[in-house]
């Protein structure tokens, strides 16, 4: 079996999961291109909690984790199936770190749906989540980005879900497809990192748009399970598509292993 590419998404809006645009029909390319993998491992910036969990259920719910949205998007579904023997595989290539089995309170949330929907529209691909520790910093998960890299040789796709700017609170509605200076100038630092050395990704902390590009780091932390994934495969990212939104949301993002 031929190792499966790995990505990470800039979600961006919920609304992508029902709109067509330059990111979603990036999205939907790598479907294309990668075919029909064996399960998703989705690691999505919405799961932020103060443990590594992965959910094991084999009907994960849809999740509708959020608010102020038209009503077509709470009564979207996306019935992927789960996988608990990924979530057993995945526990298994994280040791001796623990990651505990959620069979019941979680399930697929939109930084995950709104993303699989344009790679995956059938739904027919299994589905497993693993969640954001909260309590670790972002050493801790490139290191764990690394330990899953060998799924990838068992037709597992990952794909890593967040963004690599995201301060909802300096939203500008009219700045359209721009961002910030600010936000423009470290996306462009996160993307020169990723394609040339994901492994400096953590020096960027000390970058001089950090606190306002990263305000929180849920949304970023996401982008270290590619780094890790791309120093075990030995090369550096590639840009699925690129682009700040409203201001303070960038929707760059990133591939490893598409080519192969």
């Amino acid at each position: 079996m031929s190792t499966l590419p790995a990505a990470f998404i800039g979600h961006g809006n919920p609304m992508n999961a029902l709109e067509t645009n330059r990111f979603t029909d990036a999205w939907a390319a790598l479907g294309r291109a990668m075919g029909t993998p064996r399960a998703v491992l989705a690691i999505s910036a919405h799961w932020y909690i103060a443990a590594t969990a992965v959910t094991a259920m084999a009907r994960p719910r849809t999740i509708h984790d959020f608010f102020g949205f038209p009503q077509a998007l709470f009564e979207f579904e996306y019935p992927a199936p789960g996988l608990p023997a990924l979530a057993e595989e995945v526990a298994t290539a994280a040791a001796p770190d623990w990651v505990g089995a959620d069979h019941d309170s979680w399930g697929l949330d939109h930084g995950t749906w709104s993303v699989l929907t344009h790679m995956f529209p059938d739904a027919n691909v299994p589905v497993v989540q693993l969640s954001v520790n909260a309590a670790q910093p972002l050493e801790y998960h490139v290191g764990l980005g690394r330990k899953l890299a060998p799924l990838r040789e068992q037709g597992i796709f990952i794909v890593a879900s967040g963004n690599v700017v995201h301060n909802l609170r300096r939203m500008d509605f009219s700045l359209e497809g721009r961002g910030y200076d600010w936000a423009e100038r470290f996306d462009a630092a996160v993307t020169a990192a990723m394609t040339s050395d994901p492994s400096s990704l953590a020096s960027l902390a000390g970058h001089p748009d950090y606190a306002l590009a990263v305000p929180t780091p849920d949304h970023y932390l996401p982008a270290a399970y590619l780094a890790g994934l791309a120093e075990v495969a030995g090369e550096p990212c590639a840009v699925l598509a690129e682009g700040c939104e409203l201001g303070g949301i960038s929707m760059t993002s990133f591939s490893v292993g598409l080519s192969g």
